[in-house]
């Protein structure tokens, strides 16, 4: 179905800015980059996908069942996101929130032209209608040098965006007091409470925003996704989930610091976070409902915690991560693996159904592509998603850009401290769009 060729690259890093700007002429893009980080669980250091040849695209009604079908029926590599919306078709639930940014709540594709690299080796994998272009494509892709050598447009470049609040600090608070009442009467244990920044009839530069973000980030799954007029620039330090032939691998974030310049007090702030009770609390509670969630497919005794908060440095911040895996039978459909997972227990909370009722209630913008999930399923049924987290969403055709920040709402949360929690995550895409 597909032609490879391989290629040995002399500056695989200077190969990714090359292919990245290439891929800016085609509508449907997917670009995931590990920036290198040292995962235990990875494939590729970085992948490419451009140029749809058939796609599915729906709302949230009988999504998963469309996107089963489609990965069964195209048995290719797709590329796409689930949004956040999808819970409606996994539970009783309902989206009434703003949304001004309209993305559907699913979409994948299947490329035309696939690229991965590996180290220094890259693999085209291409449909055999384009397979003639390989050695061209490859070729024209060592032709770019940086992006002042694209076309320029005609209208004037975008000047800094002016970030709006969609609620004010007080009425976060508000509305964090309301959660721990929730709390404090056993409605919920714990949930994932986010806020919106936007900005209206403003322009960025996608792919000189995406650049600068993943600079000042270097997260383990960055992607650069574009689809028409819509794009995701993300600087995400969170898998959702894997599979690898029969295991499934979990990877939730639960538990924030910040990052000192000064090597000793990073490091204080690194045991502090290690033995932060109230951030260790959040990351148990999350690690329980992942492996109820990785125990409806798995087989049965399978499901184990490999890591358990264990703290990993990113250059904006410090993260708690823990690691459940689980071994699923060879007829296990993948896309159900991911139905019975989702929304990810990280940007939800215990109970599950619960917490997302009171989320829907208390949140005042649609989450979308916002802690949805990015990423693949192979030829075979494996797959690899991200969490969308730490990412700008545009819709240039209506001028509007958007990034979203929360955090996980415990008995022990503090409205204040919270606040501050979404200001230092928020910080890199402030920086980014507001040059602040």
């Amino acid at each position: 179905m597909r032609s490879i060729k391989k290629y040995t690259l002399e500056n695989p890093l200077e190969f990714k800015t090359k292919i990245l700007l290439w891929a800016q002429q085609f509508e449907d893009v997917v670009w995931l980059d590990s920036n290198h980080y040292a995962q235990h669980y990875s494939s590729y250091d970085a992948v490419l996908a451009v140029d749809a040849f058939t796609s599915v695209k729906t709302d949230y009604q009988n999504g998963f069942d469309a996107l089963k079908e489609y990965q069964e029926q195209t048995a290719d590599w797709i590329f796409g996101y689930l949004s956040y919306d999808l819970k409606n078709d996994v539970e009783h639930l309902v989206s009434k929130n703003v949304d001004e940014l309209h993305f559907p709540d699913l979409y994948f594709f299947q490329p035309k032209r696939l690229f991965l690299i590996k180290n220094n080796t890259l693999e085209m994998h291409y449909l055999r209608m384009v397979d003639d272009e390989m050695e061209e494509d490859f070729e024209l892709i060592q032709t770019f040098v940086d992006s002042t050598k694209m076309p320029q447009k005609e209208e004037p470049p975008c000047g800094k965006v002016k970030i709006s609040l969609r609620i004010t600090k007080d009425v976060y608070k508000e509305k964090v007091n309301t959660m721990l009442e929730h709390i404090h009467r056993g409605d919920i244990y714990e949930a994932n409470f986010c806020q919106e920044f936007f900005a209206k009839g403003n322009c960025i530069d996608p792919l000189q925003t995406y650049h600068h973000l993943n600079d000042i980030s270097r997260p383990p799954f960055a992607t650069f996704f574009k689809m028409n007029h819509r794009y995701l620039l993300s600087a995400s330090p969170e898998r959702y989930i894997r599979k690898e032939g029969s295991k499934i691998i979990s990877q939730p974030i639960k538990g924030t610091a910040k990052r000192s310049l000064d090597e000793k007090d990073d490091q204080k702030l690194i045991e502090e976070l290690k033995n932060d009770p109230k951030e260790r609390s959040e990351n148990i509670m999350i690690v329980d409902l992942v492996r109820n969630d990785l125990s409806r497919t798995a087989i049965k005794g399978s499901v184990e915690v490999e890591e358990l908060c264990n703290v990993y440095s990113f250059k904006q911040v410090h993260q708690m991560i823990s690691t459940i895996i689980s071994e699923v039978d060879i007829a296990t459909s993948p896309v159900d693996v991911i139905r019975s997972t989702f929304p990810m227990g990280s940007m939800t909370g215990a109970p599950k159904i619960s917490a997302m009722q009171i989320i829907e209630n208390l949140e005042e913008s649609k989450r979308g592509l916002y802690s949805g999930a990015m990423g693949y399923f192979t030829p075979n049924g494996d797959f690899d998603f991200n969490v969308v987290i730490r990412s700008i969403l545009y819709n240039e055709e209506q001028q509007y850009v958007s990034y979203t920040v929360g955090g996980a709402i415990t008995a022990k949360s503090d409205p204040d401290k919270e606040y501050e929690e979404c200001l230092l995550k928020a910080k890199a895409m402030r920086e980014v769009l507001e040059g602040v």
